[in-house]
């Protein structure tokens, strides 16, 4: 309900507050991701939620640096009904942002990609991104789609690296949908009881995911 979602904004303002340490107050960094952070939940309370969740979803798939969790919990806490449709277009949007990121790594804007790694600070991951891509790159994707990983910096390595583009839809599409189904059906099922669990441990829960899957690959290449 819009209760529940004014209730949980309220919550994200109280555990996000800058730090009362003047360093805290004056992080430029922090006040900027703090508004955009609000901006994108601000979408929630209009008609406009589900394009802006599209396009936010897109978007944070090559350059946008907030991730459509946040809009998406919010629509799904609003309507959980409609949760899964909600994941669907998050899916779809995101799918096609990553194309865009691909083609951004892929063609004469590769240095475009350079940049935007740089802005997040993963010039050097980028670089080793692109060695390893040949023989890993679906389960790179896969873990980036599905994890906190920044999944915009794997998008345009694959561009990058000329990763196989249907190998890469498959794996983007896949992971992402994963992920953002995860989420809507959670909050289908329990409504706003689960939200202190999602915010808390399912980065977490993804990430032991990745490890695990990791492990796997690993093991099925030096014991098989």
């Amino acid at each position: 309900a819009p209760a529940g979602r004014r209730a949980w904004r309220c919550s994200i303002n109280t555990e996000t507050a800058p730090s009362a340490s003047p360093a805290g107050r004056r992080s430029y960094g922090w006040q900027l991701h703090r508004r955009l952070y609000d901006w994108v939940l601000h979408w929630a309370e209009t008609p406009y939620g589900v394009p802006a969740l599209f396009c936010l979803s897109f978007a944070e798939s090559s350059f946008f640096p907030i991730p459509p969790d946040v809009l998406l919990i919010a629509l799904a806490l609003g309507s959980s009904r409609k949760s899964l449709r909600f994941a669907f277009w998050c899916s779809v949007a995101s799918v096609l942002g990553g194309l865009l990121g691909y083609a951004i790594g892929f063609g004469p804007l590769g240095f475009v990609g350079q940049k935007i790694a740089a802005f997040y600070g993963r010039e050097d991951l980028l670089v080793r991104l692109q060695q390893e891509f040949a023989q890993r790159g679906v389960l790179y994707v896969f873990i980036a789609g599905f994890t906190p990983i920044p999944y915009k910096i794997f998008t345009i390595a694959a561009g990058m690296a000329k990763m196989n583009i249907g190998l890469f839809v498959v794996a983007s599409a896949i992971s992402r949908s994963a992920r953002f189904f995860v989420v809507a059906a959670l909050i289908r099922r329990f409504g706003p009881t689960i939200k202190p669990f999602i915010d808390r441990y399912f980065n977490l829960l993804c990430l032991i995911f990745g490890v695990l899957l990791v492990g796997g690959f690993v093991v099925i290449k030096y014991c098989y």
